[in-house]
């Protein structure tokens, strides 16, 4: 079995885990949760928006077809409901494990004008404040903003604006909240972290990392996971040192470990293209992959690539 990362942040590659049923296919996983019971939730861009599994890989159902045309981020919240937010439909879902629509954000089909700050343009994640139940939703394709709601879904205020400045966004791609209500926003394109308070001011940034595209904050631990897709550059993806990896911080921002650093590639231990990242209750780390849009549909011919893979923690 192959292993990757570092000290207690070692993980072994687990090949094959989530087992579709025939006629069913992932094309490509763009973000991944978890609830209490460690179900998990694929939420990718086939047929089948939404695939469950157990712990185990065994599938459990599927749901969304028809709902959601091109799967972007997955929030699990606390009330056993999760966000998903659909960056081709322009629109945030509160929905039950079960897929019941409870409240849609933005009108399906219908962005709001390229770079005017009004929600949304191609939205990509939701962060959920635990003290309180507000949330936030990152803007970051059409947009280059933070929209700040209430628990009942009533837009508060919204921040930020293209450029590399603090507050500034070149694709806010990703965000999550810490138990004290500090917000982690994934600037992609920037290649850091900022990190804001719920009122939107600018606390600190990280920086030296590689395109930073997934982000998942582990509460318990203060500790937050970035996948990082890696050189944008295609030569540079066969160099080690760039990504496409997970890298696990510290919620003060200080780098704990790298898991996989190597070339990108297929074989276990190796990324092409993290986009989401969540744990499960034993800190065995999900890895969602857009590897179709980076990789399947370039090759010749195009296929399906492997955009899932479950790292559990032996360190």
């Amino acid at each position: 079995m192959v292993t990757i990362g570092e000290g207690q942040f070692t993980y072994a590659v687990q090949e094959g885990w989530g087992r579709l049923p025939d006629g069913f296919a992932f094309k490509e996983v763009a973000a991944v949760g978890c609830d209490a019971q460690d179900n998990v939730y694929a939420f990718n861009r086939g047929e089948h928006p939404m695939l469950v599994f157990d712990k185990d890989g065994n599938f459990i159902k599927s749901w969304g077809e028809g709902v959601f045309p091109r799967a972007h981020g997955i929030t699990m919240s606390p009330d056993a409901t999760m966000f998903c937010t659909d960056d081709g439909d322009h629109t945030v879902r509160k929905c039950t494990l079960d897929g019941e629509v409870l409240l849609t954000l933005g009108i399906s089909g219908h962005p709001a004008p390229f770079m005017s700050g009004d929600p949304f343009n191609r939205c990509t994640h939701v962060a959920i404040d635990p003290r309180n139940g507000d949330f936030f939703v990152s803007d970051g394709y059409g947009n280059a903003r933070i929209h700040k709601y209430s628990p009942d879904g009533r837009l508060l205020f919204s921040w930020g604006e293209s450029g590399n400045g603090p507050g500034q966004f070149n694709i806010a791609h990703n965000i999550g909240a810490d138990r004290n209500g500090l917000l982690y926003l994934a600037d992609r394109e920037n290649h850091r972290v900022q990190v804001f308070d719920s009122d939107g001011k600018f606390l600190t940034q990280w920086t030296d990392m590689a395109r930073p595209c997934g982000l998942y904050v582990d509460q318990d631990a203060g500790l937050v996971y970035l996948g990082e897709l890696g050189a944008a550059i295609g030569p540079n993806s066969q160099a080690s040192g760039l990504g496409p990896r997970v890298s696990v911080y510290d919620t003060d921002g200080r780098l704990q470990a790298r898991v996989g650093d190597g070339p990108e590639g297929e074989s276990p231990g190796q990324f092409i293209a993290p986009h989401g990242v969540c744990l499960d209750s034993a800190g065995n780390i999900y890895v969602a992959e857009v590897s179709w849009t980076h990789t399947g549909q370039h090759l010749q011919p195009p296929r399906e690539v492997r955009s899932l893979q479950k790292l559990v923690k032996t360190g």
